[in-house]
């Protein structure tokens, strides 16, 4: 009968720890906005990446308020892959707005982000998950980037402003490749241009945040949607927006209480 008992209690413990272990998944979000030529190559990477991701994964488009052929595209790459799954906006809202709604949206564990240019490859996203025990935020940092002169050094002075404003420590926010713990993703008070500073909302929040190296590719189809004035006088203008929220933010832990 002890013998019986403590076979039970071993197997409760073992389902337990497995139970946990397949509760570990992911939502990677891909905002769109007019990227028609990129799409079909998107629906290839992604189903490719999902084989071989290292946890259980799905992928959520953000159609904002394309006005090419995108949405219906999306439409039919949802159809044809049961992993994919999509939300359109009525207009176009922006970037924060995309990742908000898909915040909002997932019910995984963790949140992947990825831009629908695929200058970053989906496959680097197991070289984040891979520290998703240790952080909260782990983002991409772009070596030997495959922009233009202007651009590399825009985004640079960006950062640095950017570094100055948050005191952060992060050397490429902008790149589309980062992977978010959900719990501290949907607390982030989300706001026009915020999306430049998410690993500074993390460590608001006393969550820990990793640098982890990525591959960067030139852009093969489509259009930027970000120019040299979205690039520095907006950040610019960022920087003031998220020092006025920090000194607003509310944060506050319970104090655990022991079953009596």
């Amino acid at each position: 009968m002890l013998k019986s008992s403590k076979l039970s209690l071993h197997l409760k413990r073992t389902t337990f720890i497995f139970s946990n272990i397949l509760m570990q998944d992911l939502t990677i979000l891909i905002p769109v906005y007019n990227e028609q030529y990129n799409l079909p190559r998107v629906e290839k990477e992604l189903s490719a990446y999902l084989e071989i991701a290292l946890i259980p994964s799905q992928v959520l488009f953000i159609n904002d308020g394309s006005t090419d052929a995108s949405k219906a595209m999306i439409k039919e790459i949802c159809k044809r892959n049961p992993s994919f799954s999509a939300l359109h906006f009525t207009q176009n809202f922006g970037l924060s707005a995309a990742l908000k709604a898909g915040f909002d949206a997932a019910k995984t564990e963790f949140i992947g982000y990825i831009d629908a240019d695929l200058q970053t490859t989906p496959m680097d996203f197991n070289l984040l998950l891979a520290h998703r025990e240790d952080y909260d935020l782990i983002t991409g940092v772009r070596v030997d980037r495959k922009d233009s002169f202007v651009k590399r050094i825009s985004s640079k002075i960006a950062n640095s402003v950017r570094r100055a404003f948050t005191q952060d420590g992060m050397d490429d926010t902008g790149c589309p490749l980062k992977i978010l713990r959900t719990s501290y993703a949907k607390r982030i008070p989300m706001f026009k241009g915020l999306h430049r500073f998410l690993p500074a909302m993390i460590l608001l929040q006393n969550g820990n945040v990793l640098q982890v190296p990525v591959r960067h590719f030139p852009r093969i189809a489509g259009e930027g949607k970000f120019g040299l004035r979205n690039r520095l006088v907006g950040p610019l203008i960022d920087c003031f927006a998220y020092r006025w929220m920090k000194r607003k933010y509310i944060s506050y832990e319970l104090e655990k209480v022991d079953n009596e």
